[in-house]
């Protein structure tokens, strides 16, 4: 794999302290708070400090101190993500179709991707991530192999690439190593092999997918470095035989690694996992062991029968991705009745049809008023804790997503006079952020204590907007 653009940055913590004064921040268990204090040593928050005006900041802090004006939020996590489905931004949001046939378009670009050219778009993907306030991805990557499904000389050429990607644009990743041995269920039941450009997704079955995913290289805690660790993923029961599923939840478990899932995602998988297994794809993954505190099902479109009490009942994060559903004309799933059961809920871009996790976050709420006719479902606090705290949890950060004293130093500024949000009040500026904020209002970006955006300018990568189109068009090719 040759190195594409700026070679790998390392963001090891500097042992310097540095501080930040931020005019108002969210902080757990107290809200929106003014003139907050901010010190950090290394990558880790040390003293959180609300009501600190300027003029009684220490001596000893004002020389690196960096002022934040807005609201400072802890640092985004984008639950699900394929970087590479970016590049049909633009392209399948015109003219008619379904959820697949627009599967069929994103496979034509999956089938001429290689590691070079997946590493400079998941890149430039993932800087544009940071230039939204997202310091953390889950990188759903089922991508694995060559085009005709050989094995590169490194099996996991491709996901090394991602999370050089990650590197490289300077946020954290939690790969999601997907095991997806099936092209679907035929009429009778029966797992279709896979073919065309699916064959770069499948391992023999599950126990090659766990060797596979072993040479990964993680350690006992599942961390891969500095920024990223490693997670597993059933891409769906469309695409994993129930038998198949025991070596991937058994290899997440060793590890304590976060498990991820797509689930009812269509009323049309639903039918055909009735029709091959008599259950539901929930009650599919409730019996074989996948559900649980730390899996996550992503989108839960469609549920059906006791579908959310299994969910709820067993703490699964449940990771919507609305302007993703919205686009692929999914539907609208049941969030408010999941949260109410017991799911955490996380947001995702899933197919970058937009990358910005406010506009994430409302849907969420706006959704439910289109569905039932009411308003307030969802408080601003709520919502923002899916964009952070949980959403962090879900992808095996749990020590992520709050601007509290221990946990990882990674912020998110967003700036409050643009067109968008004058006129935010203190007691406003959550809601103003959450339903009315844009990924362009995000100003200034921190991870593990150390700079990389500021005045909205990423820097690593000097020229996002060039990096992507260069990328696209290369992966378009």
């Amino acid at each position: 794999m040759t190195t594409t653009g700026a070679e790998p940055v390392s963001l090891a913590a500097s042992p310097s302290p540095r501080a930040w004064h931020a005019e108002l921040a969210w902080l757990p268990g107290r809200g929106v708070c003014p003139d907050v204090l901010i010190e950090a040593a290394g990558d880790r928050f040390t003293v959180i400090t609300p009501e600190v005006p300027a003029s009684a900041i220490p001596d000893g802090l004002r020389p690196g101190l960096t002022r934040l004006p807005g609201l400072t939020l802890p640092g985004l996590a984008n639950a699900h993500s394929h970087a590479f489905h970016r590049a049909l931004r633009g392209i399948t949001q015109v003219g008619r179709g379904t959820f697949w046939t627009w599967r069929e378009r994103m496979y034509q670009v999956a089938a001429g991707l290689d590691p070079d050219t997946y590493l400079a778009l998941a890149r430039a993907v993932y800087a544009e991530m940071a230039l939204a306030g997202i310091t953390c991805v889950g990188e759903f990557h089922y991508l694995h192999h060559g085009p005709d499904g050989k094995p590169y000389a490194d099996p996991n050429e491709m996901g090394r690439a991602l999370i050089e990607a990650a590197g490289q644009a300077g946020i954290r990743i939690t790969l999601l190593d997907t095991c997806y041995l099936s092209g679907g269920l035929s009429q009778d039941g029966e797992p279709r092999p896979l073919e065309g450009a699916q064959l770069r997704f499948g391992d023999r079955d599950g126990d090659a997918w766990a060797a596979r995913a072993d040479a990964l290289g993680a350690d006992s805690h599942g961390l891969l470095g500095l920024l990223a660790r490693a997670g597993a993923a059933i891409h769906s029961v469309r695409a994993v035989p129930p038998d198949q599923m025991h070596p991937v939840i058994a290899w997440a478990q060793r590890i304590g690694a976060p498990l991820h899932a797509h689930l009812s995602e269509q009323p049309a998988e639903n039918e055909a996992c009735l029709a091959a297994y008599r259950q539901t794809p929930t009650e599919v993954l409730y019996e074989a062991g996948a559900l649980g505190p730390r899996g996550t099902v992503v989108h839960a479109t469609h549920l059906v029968g006791r579908d959310i009490e299994l969910l709820g009942g067993s703490r699964t994060f449940a990771c919507l991705c609305p302007t993703t559903e919205a686009d692929l004309a999914d539907g609208i799933g049941p969030a408010h009745e999941l949260a109410a059961a017991g799911s955490p809920l996380t947001l995702g871009s899933d197919s970058q049809a937009v990358i910005d996790l406010f506009e994430e976050a409302r849907r969420v709420e706006l959704g439910e008023r289109l569905a039932s006719g009411q308003r307030g479902h969802f408080r601003a606090g709520e919502l923002a804790r899916a964009a952070t705290t949980d959403g962090h949890a879900s992808l095996g950060w749990p020590d992520a997503g709050e601007i509290a004293a221990g946990a990882i130093a990674d912020l998110v500024t967003v700036t409050l006079d643009s067109p968008r949000l004058a006129g935010a009040t203190p007691r406003t500026a959550l809601a103003s952020v959450i339903f009315a904020a844009s990924a362009a209002d995000v100003r200034h970006v921190v991870v593990g204590g150390q700079d990389l955006v500021v005045d909205g300018r990423h820097l690593l990568v000097d020229d996002v907007p060039a990096a992507l189109s260069a990328a696209v068009t290369a992966a378009l090719r």
